[in-house]
Formats: structure tokens, sequence, C-alpha cells
């Protein structure tokens, strides 16, 4: 049994790329945006959570939210760090051409409209529950054999291995996996 730390990461400075004209990275480019200094205030008191302590390993999404975020708790809690490609938040646009917060909260209402699912006979510009969920259980699942991890990502992704419909940032959800368990 296995008890993963589920943290998603510190609130994100989203007005870096936002505001300046030279930024203005689109897809996944947008996800080279650090922590607000109020992000890593977050992650700061959630590293002194006394469930942490007893952690083995962190494993992080390679998003530099989530990075910075395991970087903190790294250095807080003295564990090693290992980047995960398949931890990474939920890809609202498979074409990787969304450029605006706009059109990632459209993407965002679509699929919650649809909770995740592709209508019927539809395919859809976002990446499905069913899609992310198996990525996020091919990671979880290779880290079975520790008794206790720190995951550091994002919301939706996490989103897929609990019924939590909101998590706040930096927050710690605790879940619990055995070997042949692949459902929350």
């Amino acid at each position: 049994m296995t008890t993963f730390y589920m943290i998603r990461h510190g609130e994100p400075y989203w007005d870096l790329n936002e505001s300046y004209q030279l930024h203005r990275l689109k897809g996944h480019g947008r996800d080279l945006v650090p922590l607000t200094s109020n992000g890593i205030s977050q992650v700061h008191t959630a590293a002194q959570d006394e469930r942490l302590r007893k952690a083995e390993i962190i494993i992080s999404s390679p998003y530099t939210r989530a990075l910075q975020t395991a970087a903190i708790l790294s250095k807080e809690l003295q564990l090693d760090i290992t980047v995960e490609f398949d931890l990474r938040e939920w890809q609202p646009d498979l074409t990787f051409e969304f450029d605006s917060s706009e059109t990632l909260k459209e993407l965002g209402d679509d699929y919650d409209r649809h909770e995740g699912i592709y209508p019927a006979g539809e395919v859809k510009r976002w990446e499905s529950r069913e899609m992310m969920k198996r990525r996020v259980d091919g990671v979880l699942e290779r880290y079975l054999h520790y008794d206790y991890v720190i995951v550091t990502g994002h919301g939706m992704a996490f989103r897929t291995q609990t019924d939590i419909s909101d998590i706040p940032h930096a927050a710690i959800v605790e879940l619990v996996k055995t070997k042949t368990s692949t459902t929350p």
C-alpha cells in the first residue's frame, strides 16, 4: 500500500505571460511561468504539514509551477525529485495552438460541460478525462514500491484520481493505492 500526497502547485504568475506582448507564448509555452510570491508562501506553508515528513521521494510534473513547488518541498524536506513527463497538466488543446487565458477558459468550460468525456461521434480539441487518467495512473503505478510519495502537479490531473472537484493551490490531497488498485 502506498500513500500519495498529491500537492497542487502554488499560485502561478499567469500575468507574466498575459500582460506582456513580448511573452505572449501560446500552447504549452504558457506553462513556463513561475510561482507568484504568494504561491511560494503557499508551498512553504504546505511543507510544514507533518504528514510529509514520512515521504521518501517527490515526483513532479515537468511544468515550471510544479517543479518550483517540488524544489521548495525538496529543500524543506531533504528529498530527491524525479520528474515525470506524464504528470503534466491536462492538455486543453491537443493542437497546442491556444494563446490566451480566454481560449483556455472556453476549452476548460467545454471540458467541464461534458465532464471530460467526448460526446458520441465528436472529437474535441481537449484531452479527455480518460486519457489523462491513464497517463497519471501509469506514473503512480511505478511508485507503488514506496510507502509514502509526494506528487507535485496540477488540479485537473489530480481530479482524475479523486472526487474532489476544486483543489486549491498548494493543497495536499491524500490518495492510498495498492498494487492491484487503479481507481480512487
